[in-house]
């Protein structure tokens, strides 16, 4: 071959970054394990000890109710159909156990819609103990089939003992695998997704309020489960959306319900105020173009095949660098979609990222004059 592949890299303006968290950058939060995401980019805006295995308290609540809008989503379940409430539900969950509960009766039937009220506002164990009955035979199995679920959502920090989140030693979860869950739930079930900002709920005359805060300090806040145990501390699973962007924050080991409640609103407050969404590039926009050598055309546009929306925090909006790279020229045949370099992208406080860049047309072979053609070309011009 007459021609030399060479590298060429061409500096692109944007109008955003990305951002990967640093923990150490900025917040400082008395909860002693945090994380802050982005709902649409999924990045970590913070992180600390996020991958700790700790008692979620009744944060774990939310795979309990994720298992029972899965089977109300394929079918298998309706919000009209009934449980029956057992003495095992009546006296590990009642209200004579101590803990968070919907007051249900003895043997009453309860409706599956009234069952999750009762488990995402009220905070019920007797609720999710009988929705575990009911659903698997016994908790231990429901326990069981939670944790097979949340590994194939990809929360491998997570087992589950119980279908409350009452304390146990074999029971724990991330805050890290609490954030997979609380996206999924909003994702996967976006028909059920408003249960979690109803503020209150009545049952059996019995009138609860919804435990979150952000639901009373912040107009934007819509979800998710607050828990708390002697063991766990003060925690929550929140998420807000202000205009276009949600943020999801998990939080632990706080000391008091005031403390909860103050720190979840700075952090959450702190992820707006910092950071924001950009596109950095758009599908099927053209990057740049590059020559084809042997090709019935000579050159091919490259192109990336889905936007790419990046977190950026805002006081490096302006110091983002984009580098294409590929070998140039290119020799023919190319097919449409064909992977022929890279951009990679560069931004402060942010591991380098690469995104593939495609051929926008096939480019086909010419026959043998148009290769000798070619090369007579490059002879006289020393390019294509």
């Amino acid at each position: 071959m007459l021609l030399k592949s060479k590298i060429s890299k061409l500096a692109l303006l944007a109008s955003g970054v990305v951002f990967f968290a640093n923990s150490a950058m900025a917040l400082e939060t008395a909860a002693k394990n945090v994380i802050l995401v982005d709902y649409d980019t999924g990045e970590y805006l913070y992180a600390k000890d996020a991958n700790k295995r700790i008692p979620p308290a009744s944060m774990s609540k939310l795979m309990t109710v994720y298992m029972i809008f899965e089977k109300l989503k394929n079918g298998s379940l309706s919000l009209d159909d009934t449980f029956t409430v057992s003495e095992n539900a009546w006296r590990k969950g009642g209200a004579a156990s101590g803990g968070s509960t919907m007051f249900l009766p003895i043997g009453a039937k309860v409706r599956v819609e009234d069952l999750l009220k009762g488990i995402i506002i009220q905070s019920g164990n007797d609720a999710c103990i009988v929705a575990a009955e009911n659903l698997a035979g016994s908790e231990e199995t429901f326990a069981q089939e939670m944790t097979q679920k949340a590994h194939e959502l990809g929360m491998h920090d997570s087992t589950f003992a119980n279908a409350t989140g009452l304390p146990h030693p074999d029971h724990r979860m991330s805050v890290e695998d609490l954030s997979k869950l609380a996206h999924h739930i909003i994702a996967d079930f976006p028909q059920f997704y408003h249960l979690f900002s109803q503020k209150e709920f009545v049952y059996n005359n019995i009138r609860q309020g919804n435990r979150n805060p952000l639901l009373y300090s912040m107009p934007y806040a819509d979800g998710l489960k607050t828990g708390h145990t002697e063991e766990a501390g003060f925690c929550l699973t929140a998420s807000a959306k202000r205009g276009n962007r949600r943020l999801i924050s998990v939080m632990s080991g706080m000391s008091s319900n005031k403390e909860r409640s103050e720190e979840a609103e700075k952090v959450m407050n702190w992820g707006f105020r910092e950071f924001d969404n950009y596109k950095l590039l758009k599908k099927d926009a053209v990057v740049t173009t590059i020559p084809v050598i042997y090709g019935q055309k000579d050159s091919v546009n490259l192109t990336v095949d889905k936007d790419i929306l990046k977190t950026i925090r805002k006081s490096n909006v302006g110091e983002v660098k984009m580098t294409a790279v590929y070998d140039k020229p290119v020799q023919a045949p190319i097919k449409k979609g064909e992977e022929l370099g890279v951009i990679r992208i560069e931004i402060p406080d942010s591991e380098a990222m690469e995104v593939p860049l495609i051929a926008e047309n096939a480019v086909a072979k010419v026959g043998i004059w148009g290769k000798i053609k070619s090369n007579l070309k490059y002879l006289i011009s020393g390019a294509q």
